[in-house]
């Protein structure tokens, strides 16, 4: 399954990183926050897919659509923690026809946009706790 990570290595504690990263996910539904492991874990989130058609009359996808889950990993690492992103992302009905194997989710790949959006508001949530990223 292709999946992207973005990772920063701060010279900040631990806990203030964690609480940060954890800031940062209360927008999503999570489904594991494991401070000891150091994971945070959202669940699936869907969207519609833009109108994009597909075969040679740019027929539309019924029922296309997108999910994601991301996950943050925190890590102690000598004097620094290190934080990675990593999002997980799949389509809906990417196929065409009408078998079992085209109404069923695809892999594809991770949004830049996204997890950008994501690695922003963390820097943003981590310079409040005076611990701005390098």
């Amino acid at each position: 399954m292709p999946q992207s990570s973005r990772d920063q290595h701060l010279v900040c504690p631990y806990d203030t990183v964690w609480d940060a990263a954890l800031e940062t996910m209360k927008d999503r539904p999570l489904i594991r926050q494991d401070k000891k492991a150091g994971v945070i874990e959202t669940d699936w989130t869907e969207t519609a897919v833009d109108g994009r058609g597909f075969g040679a009359f740019g027929r539309d996808l019924f029922d296309s659509k997108e999910r994601a889950r991301m996950s943050f990993v925190v890590k102690r690492a000598d004097d620094m923690t290190k934080v990675s992103l990593v999002e997980n992302r799949q389509r809906w009905h990417l196929r065409g026809g009408v078998t079992q194997q085209a109404t069923k989710w695809w892999p594809v790949a991770p949004s830049e946009e996204a997890m950008s959006t994501v690695i922003n508001r963390l820097n943003t949530n981590l310079k409040e706790r005076g611990c701005p990223p390098a």
